[in-house]
């Protein structure tokens, strides 16, 4: 009997040593995702907290922790210029109409991929990876845009970028790993393609396309290249665009304010206004991400398998 619980125990050793050694891994894995996390958000705190303080209080930090001498002046005052408004209006309308379109060409695309008996699927696939490998670069897309006539449009920044050819094939892999019983019963139903699209294969696909719905809008948030390629006209300039003069160029008249309006208002300066501008951007975006974060990996995961 001792022999034996010595045995078990000298079995139990090396399970003991590999159980610390494995707790110890993680406690240096998360460690170091939880730096790597507090270093990026630093930049991020830092500005939030220079727009809600004093302009004395942020020329002389390096580091703002918490707001000092907490004010909403440099919102109040970059929201008086109806530059930025009209720029959030732009934003918001090339991201909703925007990802509406992206969601709607790129499900229909995906469904027929996704049918094996459909003709030519496979040359018609390795005609989508081309493009997807290769890229015609900047000169011929800003003179495709030209004559289509979108040059200084809104649908200039909606109409070149109606498919992701990533997300194209994810979303095909997904509607692949749908129940071929249901379609199928469908058909006899005698129900129509369209209608087994968007009644059927659809809302069994949410979680997809919800990832792919959230990083769209995004996408379009952020426009910035397009709006300076082909936007010319100050009062159709996306929120990025009007970004780039204010923060980078210290530029206010495009938000309605000459720089001696700054000037003669104490409770502000280029820094708060600076800071404010960001913040205004990131926080829509912050606040839709996390109803829609439990798609994220749902909707990736399933997307990637193959059936």
């Amino acid at each position: 009997m001792s022999a034996h619980i010595e045995t078990t125990d000298h079995e139990e050793q090396p399970l003991r040593a590999r159980w610390h050694s494995n707790r110890l891994a993680e406690t240096i894995i998360y460690g170091v995702l939880l730096l790597l996390g507090i270093i990026s958000m630093l930049p991020i705190w830092h500005t939030l907290n220079a727009s809600l303080s004093s302009p004395e209080k942020v020329a002389q930090a390096v580091l703002l922790l918490w707001p000092h001498s907490f004010t909403l002046d440099s919102y109040i005052f970059i929201f008086k210029g109806e530059a930025l408004i009209r720029s959030f209006g732009v934003t918001v309308f090339i991201t909703v109409v925007g990802t509406a379109l992206n969601l709607l060409v790129t499900s229909a695309a995906a469904y027929p991929l996704s049918r094996r008996d459909l003709p030519g699927r496979q040359f018609i696939m390795l005609f989508i990876m081309v493009t997807f490998v290769f890229s015609a670069g900047i000169v011929p897309g800003f003179m495709l845009v030209r004559s289509l006539g979108l040059i200084n449009s809104l649908w200039a920044m909606i109409w070149p970028t109606l498919v992701n050819v990533f997300f194209l094939i994810l979303l095909r892999n997904f509607f692949e790993n749908l129940p071929d019983a249901v379609i199928e019963s469908a058909r006899m139903d005698g129900s129509s393609e369209m209608r087994i699209l968007f009644q059927i294969v659809i809302p069994m696909s949410l979680p997809a396309i919800a990832t792919m719905g959230l990083f769209y809008a995004v996408s379009h948030w952020n426009e910035f290249f397009r709006g300076i390629f082909y936007i010319y006209d100050p009062a159709k300039w996306p929120l990025q665009v009007l970004l780039r003069s204010v923060v980078i160029q210290a530029n206010l008249n495009e938000i309605g304010f000459s720089n001696q309006d700054m000037y003669g208002n104490a409770q502000v300066s280029q820094l708060t206004i600076r800071a404010a501008t960001v913040t205004a951007a990131i926080v829509p975006m912050a606040l839709l991400y996390p109803f829609v974060q439990r798609f994220f990996v749902q909707g990736i995961v399933l997307g990637a398998e193959k059936g």
